[in-house]
């Protein structure tokens, strides 16, 4: 029933199972557990998530990124307060209007030059505290590696941290791919959430070689009495939450998330030594996993039968490449030598 198999650099959701996650559902695919949390494997990603982000760290497994996301900030904010973010967020940009429909936030926008804030560029949304006319600034929300790209240190994560919670405010980070931000910076996950100050996380696996799993994981403590009651009524709740759980031990247990963000890293600065010289091929070296060169129009169509890839700002004819954790080096050299003849023509 295949369609064939294909190779891109549109997304690295379009990726397969990494065979250790695949494996690891497959064993623990007998005999009955408790349903709806109270399982042996999710009691042991509790044991893993606190090995990588310290003893306070509690696990909500949910479905998606956008669920992880949106029950998280739904805990952090009241109906009357709102969430600051670069407008090119994943919250404000790519979830279909979730946070504002399903959690009722409303959300400050900030532009970016390349998808990080920083507390000056916060100060222009965190403002109007009592006002009640003006919602209010709750949460910053970040995300690393972000939209773009680019990755915060453990330095600017702090940073901001320290900013918010000046301000009374929590500090939220996206972390669909941490594992990538994590592998380009050399760190730890605890060195940019916990001990930079983040009070909450949305754990990403999916893009990283799991089938589908993720996990909003609180590091404040006073946010965790919330979490399982917006989990549920935002429909987050996995009645057979072991399949979920297990791909996050699978993945976080020992350095699997960490071996898969590097291959994917090292294949995009593949990627880029390739096609950085190129005539007509506009690029940035990359920080994470995406490159995001701008081509001539004419080339784009017929470079994406090729291999699928996403137009990122068809304005100035810029375009998304992702690498994966399982990019090969073959489809690196293929995919180059396809980029090297096309703008030849």
């Amino acid at each position: 029933m295949s369609d064939g198999m294909w190779r891109g650099f549109a997304s690295d959701n379009y990726a397969g199972i990494h065979p250790e996650i695949l494996k690891a559902m497959g064993d623990v695919n007998s005999g009955h557990q408790v349903a709806y949390g109270d399982d042996i494997y999710t009691e042991q990603l509790s044991g893993v998530i606190r090995k990588q982000f310290g003893n306070d760290a509690e696990a909500f497994p949910v479905f998606n990124g956008t669920g992880a996301n949106v029950i998280t900030l739904q805990a952090m904010c009241k109906p009357w307060e709102a969430v600051v973010c670069a407008t090119s967020a994943h919250i404000n940009v790519d979830e279909g209007g979730a946070p504002e429909k399903v959690a009722g936030i409303k959300l400050l926008q900030v532009e970016t030059p390349d998808g990080k804030l920083t507390p000056e560029l916060v100060d222009k949304q965190a403002w109007g505290f009592g006002n009640e006319h003006r919602a209010q600034p709750k949460v910053v929300s970040i995300t690393n590696s972000t939209e773009y790209g680019t990755v915060y240190s453990v330095a600017e994560v702090k940073a901001l941290a320290d900013r918010a919670h000046s301000l009374g405010m929590y500090i939220h980070l996206d972390g669909a791919r941490i594992s990538n931000a994590a592998a380009s910076v050399g760190t730890s996950l605890r060195a940019f959430t916990t001990d930079a100050g983040v009070d909450a996380v949305s754990l990403g696996g999916t893009k990283n070689g799991a089938m589908g799993a993720e996990a909003a994981v609180i590091l404040n403590p006073d946010l965790v009495p919330a979490m399982k009651y917006v989990r549920k009524s935002a429909m987050q709740l996995a009645s057979k939450m072991r399949f979920i759980s297990i791909q996050l031990v699978a993945m976080f247990e020992d350095d699997l998330w960490l071996k898969n963000a590097q291959h994917s890293n090292a294949m995009a600065q593949e990627l880029y030594q390739g096609i950085k010289d190129i005539s007509g091929v506009q690029v940035v070296q990359p920080q994470a996993n995406a490159l995001f060169p701008i081509l001539p129009a004419a080339s784009i169509e017929p470079l994406q039968n090729v291999a699928k890839f996403y137009v990122w700002d068809h304005m100035i004819n810029q375009v998304r490449w992702m690498c994966s954790w399982d990019t090969t080096q073959a489809d690196v050299d293929n995919f180059v030598t396809a980029v090297k003849s096309e703008l030849a023509n």
